[in-house]
């Protein structure tokens, strides 16, 4: 349950300003201020159920847009490559001792290094 409304509020803040104003407002409630349907239904002043087929409506809506276009997916691609590349760069300065300045394991690491900025590259094209 908290990964799908994780999964929603990321999807939200990617595709959020393509929904309607009363979707974007029932979302925001519901994903950024963590309010349940009665509490949302309270706040707005209509039904538990508008509510409820409003989220529905607007969760389809984002997923669809996700289906298209891949944003998030690609973000999250990127994020974890990123990740990737910052663990090689740790693991190079912290073997730069045991290297003992040796040019091939440098270029080694290096070309690590490179090879994985250049996927993310190539992914983010």
């Amino acid at each position: 349950m908290i990964e799908k409304k994780i999964r929603l509020g990321n999807l939200y803040a990617f595709y959020g300003n393509l929904l309607t104003e009363k979707q974007k407002e029932i979302l925001k409630l519901y994903c950024i201020h963590d309010l349940s349907l009665g509490e949302i239904s309270e706040n707005l002043n209509i039904s538990r159920q508008a509510v409820y087929d409003t989220l529905k409506r607007a969760e389809n809506t984002l997923e669809d847009y996700e289906e298209k276009l891949n944003l998030l997916s690609k973000f999250s691609n990127t994020r974890y490559k990123i990740n990737e590349l910052l663990d090689l760069i740790n693991k190079f300065v912290n073997n730069i001792d045991t290297m003992n300045f040796n040019k091939n394991c440098i270029i080694s690491e290096v070309n690590e290094i490179k090879k994985t900025a250049m996927e993310i590259l190539d992914e983010s094209s």
